[in-house]
């Protein structure tokens, strides 16, 4: 079985992934009626998932000193269907919280498994091969919503989790007999020292965290509460909001191919800065418009905007990091930048209850951006943020 054929298994395997990821947004509304909690409860379940994709990313990456990356993913399959089984039975918000928390550590220990071994792969082409990836990834943040709305219409909540589960279980069956036929690369067997490889590395590290952490925060608060938002502030039907947070993600399917093969060709951090730039722009543009059409028409910048980076913050990592410390240093990037975005659906939670307005919230979210990237501007003036480049 060709290499192509294993990177098919792992496409399958990642729309899984992201869907447990991403189901909980259009889920919260109806988990809050069906359940009776309010808005921090729902917005802690989501922060949950994100803090459970955090939590084993460093270990993993130890893991993976001694074990195949193939392995692993047989693994977070596993835990996955376990979790979204778990789900689909839970009696509370508690027993849910603790599924959701499971779901995220499933996904976090996928990722750092699998795009290591997606640019191992295709050595040659990391962007475009990480392009691909989350673009099936982005495939499953569409259909989410869409998905949700569906399984809804036809009976409960725990429906969404029992299909969750059975799906899940047939794509880690495919990618198992996919691994076991195919010629693996050795690129990682001589990533054998996590901390080393953090000595070595940690000026790219901390630019990577410093990026897509603070981003993320702001990303994880917007899109968990997007549909709440549209129907609130922008007087949209709970059905309508749903579709327009499909239409932020259905964004993300070009951004991602096209922004993997970018990545492989532009100046790479110049290109991350200006999609960080980009990005506040928009957040604070959303926060202006009114009526369908704007909206939608700035959902759909916004959608591709920040998911044009992350396959540039993937391929800058993964295609600046050695063989010897890739897995390590990736993982011990990825896990520190989830616990940093992890905690955005419960601030934006926290402060609806505290009856800030949503364009206030996000505003000032946006304002905090600006700060990072005037600190990430001048560094980059001054020489000191590593440039990236082929190991």
């Amino acid at each position: 079985m060709t290499r192509r054929q294993l990177f098919g298994s792992l496409c399958a395997m990642v729309f899984v992934v992201n869907l447990g990821r991403v189901v909980f947004a259009p889920l919260l509304d109806p988990l809050r009626a069906a359940l009776t909690v309010d808005a921090a409860a729902v917005g802690l379940l989501a922060s949950l998932v994100w803090v459970g994709s955090a939590v084993p990313r460093i270990p993993t990456g130890y893991l993976l000193t001694r074990v195949p990356r193939h392995y692993v993913v047989f693994a977070t399959g596993a835990t996955l269907t376990g979790a979204t089984a778990l789900a689909s039975i839970a009696p509370g918000i508690r027993a849910l919280q603790a599924a959701a928390l499971l779901m995220g550590a499933a996904g976090g220990a996928y990722f750092i498994a699998a795009n290591p071994l997606v640019s191992e792969l295709f050595p040659s082409r990391v962007g475009a091969a990480l392009g691909v990836h989350g673009t099936a990834a982005q495939l499953a943040a569409v259909g989410a919503p869409l998905f949700v709305t569906a399984v809804l219409a036809r009976g409960q909540w725990p429906l969404t989790f029992q299909i969750m589960a059975a799906i899940t279980a047939v794509a880690t069956v495919l990618f198992t007999v996919a691994a076991w036929r195919t010629d693996l690369p050795a690129a990682g067997t001589e990533d054998r020292h996590l901390l080393v490889a953090v000595r070595e590395q940690w000026r790219l590290i901390l630019a990577g965290v410093v990026m897509l952490g603070a981003t993320g925060f702001v990303w994880q608060g917007v899109f968990n509460f997007y549909p709440t938002y549209l129907a609130e502030t922008k007087s949209l039907s709970e059905s309508t909001a749903r579709t327009v947070l499909s239409v932020v993600f259905g964004a993300g399917v070009p951004a991602m191919a096209l922004s993997g093969r970018l990545a492989d060709r532009l100046d790479i951090l110049r290109y991350i800065l200006a999609l960080l730039s980009g990005f506040v722009v928009v957040v604070l543009v959303l926060t202006v418009v009114s009526g369908l059409v704007p909206v939608v028409a700035v959902s759909l910048v916004l959608g591709y905007v920040i998911h044009s980076l992350f396959p540039a913050m993937d391929t800058y990592l993964l295609g600046s990091l050695p063989d010897r410390h890739r897995a390590s240093a990736y993982a011990a990037y990825s896990g520190t930048m989830m616990f940093v975005q992890a905690g955005g659906s419960y601030a934006v939670g926290f402060l609806r209850d505290a009856r800030v307005p949503f364009d206030g919230i996000f505003r000032a979210f946006a304002g905090g951006l600006v700060v990072v990237l005037l600190a990430l501007l001048v560094a980059h003036r001054l020489g000191r943020l590593p440039r990236g480049g082929r190991a």
